[in-house]
């Protein structure tokens, strides 16, 4: 398999983040380039391009960009980057290996939505980046591709570094929004969506960091080699996060579409002696896959066809080790502790959740909690006031569609057959006959 390194193409250059080592890779030439195109050029070169959002809905990047009215309010671009969905580390390692792909990719976006501030916000947990960022951003003003009348154009911009206090729902825009104008992080209400009424009540485009950063290149190599990767409904290449066990984990650019088999051979396989379990593809809030699915195109179609959503492309690999009932149990913990509480079903069923499973993983469930737990998620997928529910209950549907016997042998044996700290224990357990599920329906 064939990695196309262009985001990443440099990052293990000394001092890849400084503006010296940018232009000495052709940085800010695209700026130049874009000025010298009008704003609906870029929007329409943008939309042809194909570029999908890069931080789990993938919808069309110039489409949202059109959205935005030409109506005299001040038009404000917010880059997000809360990076927090558990698995996916794309964003941070992008900010602190090359913020500058970033800012060029921000002014250029800001130009065509006709924007005159823009907003890079940040966790405020990951200093080093901030830091960065900062400084990255005091070379661009001083080099004059920031301020006022960049490169001669006529055109302003102000960039602001903002930190975040930290909090998981802020990767939902609106709620990102809310607490960029100084409230609690709390997802509004659409419509009227962000594009119409977004940040101060003005028009307001809200992209990823991949997705920005990936701005520069198609302005300068053009709209054919783009879509000269990918598939077709989902062109370009994109950064794949590999963790867990998995050989040699690390971020993967690779065109949309590869397959996780390709994917792993290339970090050198799941870790030596096991076996692959199940996986995510995007996170732990998209349904898990089994190995049955190795050979799926990660791109947005052949994920979805396969009843997940590649989401921010976070593969977290777990091998035959890993106890799913477990796992799930972990995620659903943090759903629980991040809810913002707005909405009944994602507030009272999060909670819920973490109740019925930790029975169900210490062995003191029974049948009926299965269905249970499937009642709640069900009350929760497509019924939430965001995506938290629907991220929430995702794993557990999908653990249970795949692994449901696992959740049996919790209840049969009375723990956890994965425990090496039950290990004696499970041994002469599972030497013992095994009742009928039934008998623990009571």
């Amino acid at each position: 398999m064939l990695l196309t390194p262009v985001l990443s193409r440099y990052w293990d250059e000394p001092r890849s983040w400084t503006l010296d080592t940018y232009r000495r890779h052709a940085g800010y030439s695209a700026l130049a380039t874009a000025l010298r195109m009008s704003p609906t050029e870029i929007i329409e070169l943008i939309t042809d391009s194909g570029l999908r959002g890069r931080g789990g809905a993938g919808f069309s990047t110039g489409t949202k960009w059109s959205f935005v009215p030409r109506d005299g309010k001040p038009h404000y671009l917010v880059v997000n980057a809360d990076e927090s969905e558990p698995g996916t580390c794309k964003d941070i390692p992008l900010m602190l290996a090359t913020p500058h792909a970033l800012i060029e990719g921000a002014i250029i976006a800001a130009y065509a939505i006709g924007a005159g501030y823009a907003f890079i916000y940040v966790r405020g947990e990951v200093i080093p980046v901030l830091r960065r960022l900062h400084a990255a951003a005091a070379e661009t003003y001083a080099a004059g591709y920031l301020g006022h009348n960049i490169l001669d154009s006529g055109y302003d911009l102000e960039l602001i570094v903002h930190a975040g206090a930290g909090a998981y729902i802020c990767g939902e825009e609106t709620a990102l929004l809310d607490s960029l104008e100084g409230r609690r992080g709390q997802p509004r209400l659409r419509p009227p969506f962000p594009a119409v009424a977004g940040l101060y009540a003005c028009p307001t485009v809200v992209n990823n960091v991949e997705t920005i950063a990936s701005v520069p290149p198609i302005i300068e190599h053009g709209v054919d080699w783009f879509r000269s990767m990918g598939s077709k409904k989902s062109p370009g290449c994109t950064l794949y996060s590999l963790t867990g066990h998995v050989t040699n984990p690390g971020q993967y650019e690779a065109p949309l579409g590869v397959p996780l088999r390709e994917l792993l051979d290339c970090a050198g396989g799941v870790r030596a002696g096991h076996r692959l379990k199940f996986w995510t593809p995007g996170g732990s809030s998209t349904p898990l896959l089994t190995d049955a699915h190795l050979d799926i195109p990660l791109d947005y179609e052949g994920v979805a066809a396969a009843g997940s959503m590649l989401g921010t492309k976070a593969l977290q690999i777990f091998d035959d080790t890993t106890c799913v009932v477990r796992a799930v149990l972990r995620w659903t913990e943090f759903y629980a502790h991040e809810s913002c509480g707005k909405c009944t079903p994602c507030r009272e069923g999060t909670y819920w959740l973490v109740r019925v499973l930790e029975r169900l993983e210490a062995g003191r469930g029974t049948a009926a909690d299965l269905a249970k737990v499937l009642d709640i998620a069900d009350s929760m997928l497509g019924k939430s006031f965001c995506a938290l529910g629907d991220g929430a209950a995702s794993p557990i549907i999908s653990s249970l569609k795949y692994f449901r016997d696992e959740y049996i042998a919790h209840i049969a044996h009375g723990g956890c057959p994965f425990d090496p700290y039950q290990s004696t224990v499970m041994a002469t357990r599972l030497s013992e006959p095994v009742r009928p599920v039934a008998a623990y329906a009571r």
